[in-house]
């Protein structure tokens, strides 16, 4: 029997979150993605035995968006007892046609949360985020994405909301002023641990993208391993969760055995 996966809260949001999550972009998208090598979408028995293995491991977080193709309609399909997860989508941004667009009005946010709750079959989503195209500050200032996710979260259709930040700038902006920001955080990249210090302070959720950097810090793509990512990820007070996508099995379960040693050391060290 496998150890359960720790749960954190999710700042104040009053959502408890496994410490490691399953991001789902390799269950409807392979064009124009950074992994080390190719693959190909999985069916739908293979997308089950994952969520299935998921469930078991005690990961309850699950991460997708718009923009990673037909990954909310198959989750919709395929996740089961539905409301047992805690799912986190995305707005902003659209993938179509090979190519990503970015649209960032009130108008296209509820539709696309809308759209979002039909294709994954609840009538509500835990946590939204703003899928940013890199102009952070334009987007918080002068388009109508956040005050209409503030709405949309006083109406019960999402509890919580933020953004999947680019700059250092939009990070502490967002953790002022949402619930939760989603921030990039690994080996070669601490650009956003100012963005992560200021979220602890608040008690701001913080979801970790890029954290084995799409699979780059692994030994086997010249990395320095998974062990040394997790351990430097969770080494920074105030990380709630890590977003790890996968479609391996076996990937999986090195993740959260990986994942669950850190923490044990980290906690006898304490």
């Amino acid at each position: 029997m496998e150890q359960l996966m720790e749960k954190r809260p999710l700042g104040s949001t009053g959502i408890d979150v496994s410490v490691l999550g399953l991001g789902t972009v390799k269950f409807g998208r392979n064009q124009q993605v950074k992994y080390p090598s190719g693959f190909q979408i999985p069916d739908d028995k293979q997308v089950s035995d994952i969520l299935s293995l998921t469930t078991e491991l005690g990961i309850n977080l699950i991460d997708t968006a718009p923009a990673y193709g037909t990954s909310e309609e198959r989750l919709g399909k395929l996740l089961p007892d539905k409301n047992d997860w805690v799912i986190v989508t995305k707005v902003g941004e659209a993938f179509e046609g090979g190519k990503s667009t970015f649209d960032f009005s009130a108008q296209t946010t509820r539709n696309s949360v809308h759209r979002s709750l039909q294709r994954l079959q609840r009538d509500h989503v835990d946590v939204v985020l703003v899928h940013s195209d890199g102009n952070d500050m334009n987007i918080i200032q002068n388009e109508g994405v956040l005050p209409e996710l503030q709405k949309l979260k006083e109406q019960g259709l999402i509890r919580a909301y933020g953004m999947s930040t680019k700059t250092v700038e939009g990070g502490l902006w967002v953790v002022e002023h949402c619930d939760l920001v989603m921030a990039t955080c690994n080996l070669n990249d601490d650009h956003d641990l100012p963005v992560i210090a200021r979220a602890h302070e608040l008690q701001k959720g913080v979801l970790v993208k890029k954290g084995l950097q799409s699979g780059h810090a692994d030994k086997t793509a010249g990395g320095a391993g998974v062990e040394k990512a997790i351990e430097y990820i969770f080494s920074h007070a105030g990380v709630s969760s890590v977003i790890v996508g996968t479609i391996s099995a076996e990937h999986l379960r090195q993740n959260a055995a990986v994942t669950n040693q850190v923490l044990q050391r980290q906690k006898m060290r304490q």
